[in-house]
């Protein structure tokens, strides 16, 4: 079974979250960059930096964790980011993931 990744995307003035899922965090990542879906949310609001990220042994509980941060109150989605991402740099890019560490879901 495929492994997955949860993640939260934002805009350059940090005032939209996204919550999406992916098999391919990078690919995904490089896809909001680039704006492939016109008119999706991402495109609408220039949702182009990965600053927060979970990774998963499968693709289901991947999906789980989307729905549940979905669910979430923007201040725990910002909680969440500046446990893991204190300076909300960009995680994830085209090139690969900048980061190390992994949050515990």
């Amino acid at each position: 079974m495929k492994s997955g990744y949860t993640y939260i995307m934002t805009n350059k003035r940090r005032t939209v979250l996204y919550v999406g899922c992916t098999v391919d965090l990078v690919n995904r990542v490089s896809q909001h960059k680039r704006h492939r879906y016109k008119g999706s949310f991402t495109d609408r609001y220039n949702c182009e930096y990965c600053v927060y990220y979970e990774s998963f042994p499968d693709y289901p509980s991947a999906i789980r964790r989307e729905n549940q941060m979905k669910n979430m109150k923007r201040e725990t989605k910002l909680a969440l980011i500046n446990a893991f991402n204190p300076e909300w740099r960009e995680l994830v890019t085209e090139q690969g993931f900048h980061t190390t560490r992994q949050p515990t879901p």
